[in-house]
């Protein structure tokens, strides 16, 4: 602010000197004005032209490729949400609230279409592969972007640990012989050579991925509703009568609900990976409110259509975790092949997911390491355009998985789920408050024109932001998460502690 200061002072004195008056004198104040409406990175822009974007990089061996098409984006943001939080994570939650999750869904579904449609007006004002971490920095200030930036890396390392740590569940119904941990390093290793290729060889992955989860799940639907409706022998009609038997639709009340609400919105994270493609993607102007629009409500359609047809055919007392939810279900009812078919199409959700982790975490660094807040090796880009530094630097770090589901089998998913909950809320709640400032910076006729608008801000930003101290006030409640919340403080204090150390090492080279 210092240097924006003396640029005020140079200008006033400028226009003295040169005895500029009448007409030509305000030319002087709009100028200042302008410096004042605008945020710091900026400043150069208006003063000396355009200036380097903080990721766009101009160097051409560091600079990400734009080759993401719509239908990229489309599933890889669609395909990124639909994974283990669904597919596996379902099992907890159901045991939790029981039907009632269905309306834990629903609730959770209209927040995150909140939080997309704040990152969705930033992204298509300002697209770039940083996200909301190069968002904070611009609107909010360096430490927030700071912050941001490396707890989304973290949150999505252990999102990434998650979905490998089930990998080795469903290998075993297979092979029950095969360690978990060894499906788990034979995952990570195809997955990062895959991203170790061309961004279109990873949208073409990922875009075939989503493509399976989606046709299997709404077969799976269609499947589910004729055995409901019709059966399927020896199976009779099973109708919607089980929603709510066994204690009835909400057996735990509203305490399970919100209990349910925790591995919910677990289930949701991944779908900021629109914010990350927009620096990838061929048109983000439109692409981008294209997949925000219509992603989240296909997720809430598959996710609670699902999750309806799996509670209606079977008690859900008797979904115990042991397996995905839903192959269980399709053992129980006994039609031949489907539960098989179905575990190869869990598997390759978990895939999915992780394929979407390791992209959003190489991307991020990459991001990290052009604006100053990692170290430059990280920025660096082979000749297909992929960060290889980051994809290998990310991959090493999940392998950490590895070691903890041959250490804690058991409970590896759980632990690591709610590190990764607590991790999102931060991410989530950055996005929001970042928007709301990212809106006080413009103009009132630029935000007037704003082509992608959050729709009820900011009274639907107090709404979202209140519902995220709740979620954290609930796992405190909760004792398996609660440990997550401890950790949340004290990872905080160590990134603030990082972007200190940071700032000195800058300032002592410059």
């Amino acid at each position: 602010m210092a240097r924006i200061r003396h640029v005020h002072v140079f200008i006033s004195i400028f226009w003295q000197l040169r005895g500029v008056t009448g007409k030509y004198r305000h030319l002087g104040v709009v100028v200042t004005s302008r410096l004042h409406e605008r945020s710091p990175l900026d400043h150069r822009r208006l003063l000396l032209g355009p200036a380097p974007k903080l990721t766009g990089v101009t160097e051409p061996d560091q600079q990400l490729h734009r080759s993401l098409r719509n239908r990229h984006i489309q599933l890889i943001a669609l395909g990124g949400a639909i994974g283990t939080g669904l597919f596996y994570g379902a099992a907890d939650s159901i045991s939790a609230a029981g039907p009632a999750i269905v309306i834990s869904y629903l609730v959770g579904g209209a927040v995150i279409y909140l939080i997309m449609r704040a990152l969705g007006e930033m992204s298509v004002h300002h697209p770039t592969s940083g996200a909301f971490s190069e968002y904070a920095h611009r609107w909010w200030g360096d430490l927030p972007g700071f912050i941001s930036g490396w707890n989304y890396w973290f949150n999505y390392i252990f999102v990434s640990m998650a979905e490998l740590s089930v990998v080795g569940i469903y290998v075993n119904y297979w092979f029950p012989v095969v360690p978990r941990w060894l499906s788990a390093a034979v995952l990570l290793v195809i997955v990062t050579t895959v991203n170790l290729l061309h961004v279109r060889a990873y949208g073409e992955v990922e875009f075939w991925f989503a493509i399976i989860k989606v046709v299997a799940i709404v077969a799976m639907i269609i499947l589910g509703l004729w055995i409901i409706l019709l059966g399927s022998p020896p199976t009779p009609a099973t109708g919607f009568s089980n929603m709510w038997r066994n204690g009835g639709f909400m057996p735990y009340g509203v305490t399970g609900m919100l209990a349910g609400i925790i591995i919910v919105m677990f289930s949701f994270g991944g779908t900021e990976l629109i914010g990350i493609t927009a620096g990838e993607a061929e048109d983000p102007q439109c692409s981008i409110p294209k997949a925000i629009n219509r992603v989240v409500g296909r997720i809430l359609i598959f996710y609670v259509g699902a999750l309806v047809v799996m509670l209606a055919i079977v008690p859900w007392t008797k979904i115990d975790g042991t397996a995905s939810p839903f192959v269980q279900i399709f053992d129980l009812v006994g039609i031949p092949g489907a539960a098989a078919i179905l575990n190869l199409v869990v598997l390759t959700a978990a895939m999915s997911a992780y394929n979407s982790g390791l992209y959003a975490n190489g991307r991020m660094l990459h991001a990290l390491a052009h604006q100053g807040d990692a170290p430059k090796v990280l920025g660096k880009v082979n000749r297909a355009g992929s960060p290889w530094v980051g994809v290998l630097v990310s991959s090493a770090v999940t392998a950490i998985a590895v070691v903890v589901v041959g250490l804690l089998p058991e409970q590896a998913f759980m632990y690591i789920m709610s590190i990764a909950t607590i991790s999102a809320i931060i991410n989530w709640a950055t996005i929001i408050i970042t928007q709301m400032l990212f809106r006080r910076r413009l103009a009132p006729e630029t935000r007037a024109n704003l082509k992608f608008q959050m729709p009820g801000a900011p009274v639907t930003n107090w709404i979202v932001i209140a519902f995220l101290v709740l979620m954290v006030v609930v796992m405190l409640i909760m004792p398996p998460f609660r440990i997550a919340v401890a950790i949340g403080p004290i990872w905080l204090a160590v990134l603030t502690l990082g972007w200190w150390l940071s700032r000195r090492r800058n300032q002592s080279r410059g």
